[in-house]
């Protein structure tokens, strides 16, 4: 990608949609069965379902909850402000280990290259061996997918984990930073990682062959204890996988939709909704086990302070779609 000037203002700016931001609108059919606040993060289901439609016939109310990575939006799942979360798999695993009372409902499918390890065009670093002795900027929070990448990727090059000096900064605090060249290498995702990018960011390594690719969404245990969430949920993950559908065989119109969302420019926004999470399915086994090595190779590693029993934190039972 050629690399463009960018300012710190400008970063600013195209950052402020992605940020921590109010819950959305109420959306219902007369006589909703129940009311759902579904947590977001950086407007991606949002736009998907708003481009789809999929929502438009709901049988319940709903708002949104949008946050800029999945640490916040986590905390605001543990203190029962959402229904429903969405969030990669690392992500997903330390919440758990945070007792956040949820389960994985069901699962998306994403690509790998959508999240990596990004540096100043201008950057000496041209290979991860060369960030022994360096700091690298990790977003958003520890457990992330992006940390999960970073020590896969560390680990791959031979180079030990206590060479390198890891901070941990949300999003858009990274995004100026790296903007105004603060900050030299920084572990990010879409669609932060794709901005960079575009802006000049050199790609020292992406998530291929470390990350599963694979995001979950979440219900809070409260929530599914209730008879008319519980119901509301599975029309949610129907309409999830529609959607999902929908944006597969409708890519331009997607990423336009997600343009006016995020205020994102077209170009930006056509990478991240080509390589973003839209698939949705019910979580199968081959998903539980893919989040289970996740899970006991970062408690290996000491990303995550204990290990995680996937199956514990899963309910296979509540959405039975077909693969």
């Amino acid at each position: 990608m050629s690399a463009l000037p960018i300012s710190r203002r400008a970063w600013l700016a195209q950052s402020a949609a992605l940020s921590l931001a109010t819950a959305g609108p109420l959306r219902a059919m007369a006589q909703p069965q129940a009311t759902l606040v579904l947590g977001d993060q950086a407007g991606g289901l949002r736009s998907l379902f708003e481009a789809s439609k999929a929502l438009d016939d709901a049988p319940f109310a709903y708002r949104w909850a949008n946050f800029q990575g999945a640490a916040p939006l986590f905390e605001a799942q543990r203190s029962a402000a959402v229904d429903t979360a969405m969030a990669g798999d690392l992500p997903v695993l330390a919440a758990a280990v945070g007792k956040t009372p949820l389960k994985i409902v069901a699962t998306r499918v994403g690509k790998a290259e959508s999240l990596g390890i990004v540096v100043q065009p201008d950057s000496p670093l041209r290979r991860v061996a060369d960030l022994r002795g360096q700091t690298v900027v990790v977003s958003s929070a520890r457990g992330s997918i992006s940390q999960y990448q970073l020590y896969g990727a560390l680990e791959e090059a031979g180079v030990r984990r206590d060479e390198v000096t890891v901070k941990f900064v949300l999003p858009t605090d990274a995004a100026a930073a790296f903007a105004s060249k603060q900050i030299d290498a920084w572990a990010i995702f879409d669609p932060y990682y794709a901005i960079a990018l575009q802006q000049g960011g050199r790609i020292l390594r992406d998530g291929r062959g470390i990350n599963t690719a694979l995001g979950f969404i979440t219900a809070s245990e409260h929530s599914l204890a209730d008879p008319a969430r519980r119901a509301a949920i599975v029309q949610f993950l129907e309409r999830l996988a529609r959607a999902g559908d929908w944006a597969l065989a409708n890519p331009e119109a997607y990423a336009q939709a997600y343009s006016q969302l995020t205020r994102l420019p077209i170009a930006s926004a056509r990478l991240i909704t080509a390589r973003a999470s839209v698939a949705g399915r019910p979580v199968s086994e081959a998903d539980i086990a893919a989040l289970q090595t996740v899970a006991d190779r970062s408690a290996r590693d000491g990303i995550l302070p204990t290990r995680v029993d996937v199956r514990a934190i899963t309910d296979t039972q509540l959405w039975k779609r077909p693969a």
